[in-house]
């Protein structure tokens, strides 16, 4: 048997297994399985894997994408340039570390974007990051990629270019695309949302939401109420699942 699963601290919300049940039937792996691994410490991580060892592959979660690169052996190229990790392959005792975020993230920006640059003509769209953790910088990777400018919010001065206190109408005058990369609003806090002068939204504003569990958050709510278009993370999960199969069998050179 061939055994896959994610790594996290609390996975109540996953939807992982239901999105790699038709990628293994695909495969015509019948006797695969995925599994939900709640670690209470990251550092548990080597004794999870001694004690399966039909493991292939592991996806991560909140808060493990940046604790667990030093257990592993090495990194592709991508998973370096970000500092995070949310799959590992584990092959002939070696573990692997790549970032499927910012494959899931080109694909569900990308829309966007578009849409934002037809707005725009020639001006190019800016971006506000919401939250300074592992996914953000997966996405700060891509936007920069993309050559849109873009700013973090952050609880820290030194994680961030703004603390949450200088968000205001005038920053969100500015950043028309909005990426909520924090946990605030997932199941089963579904009645918080990132601090914001939702009221300075228009109809002109995008609101990517990388939660998907609810489907509909709070976040997102509010910046339909405004006008604004708005999406969830679904995109980027289903996206995010083909890129880390391909990594476990078919890793990229790096």
């Amino acid at each position: 048997m061939e055994r896959y699963g994610l790594i996290g601290r609390s996975l109540g919300h996953s939807r992982s297994p239901e999105l790699f049940a038709p990628i293994f039937a695909r495969e015509g792996l019948t006797r695969a399985g995925y599994t939900l691994f709640e670690l209470e410490r990251v550092e548990d991580l080597p004794a999870l894997i001694a004690a399966h060892p039909d493991l292939r592959g592991l996806n991560v979660t909140i808060p493990y994408k940046q604790a667990v690169v030093p257990l592993l052996h090495g990194l592709s190229a991508e998973a370096a340039a970000v500092g995070a990790v949310n799959s590992i392959r584990i092959q002939e005792g070696r573990w692997l570390g790549h970032n499927t975020d910012i494959d899931g993230f080109r694909a569900l920006v990308d829309p966007h974007l578009r849409d934002l640059s037809a707005q725009g003509g020639a001006v190019r769209p800016r971006a506000l990051v919401l939250g300074s953790g592992g996914a953000s910088r997966a996405v700060a990777y891509v936007l920069r990629e993309l050559g849109v400018r873009f700013r973090v919010v952050s609880r820290s001065r030194e994680r961030g270019d703004l603390l949450w206190e200088q968000v205001d109408r005038t920053v969100l005058g500015v950043c028309r695309l909005i990426v909520n990369t924090t946990p605030l609003g997932m199941w089963p806090r579904v009645d918080e949302a990132p601090t914001l002068p939702y009221e300075a939204l228009t109809d002109r504003h995008h609101l990517i939401d990388l939660v998907y569990n609810p489907e509909d958050t709070l976040f997102m709510q509010r910046g339909r109420m405004a006008g604004a278009t708005v999406e969830n993370g679904l995109v980027m999960l289903r996206a995010q699942a083909e890129a880390a199969w391909r990594w476990w069998h078919d890793p990229p050179a790096g």
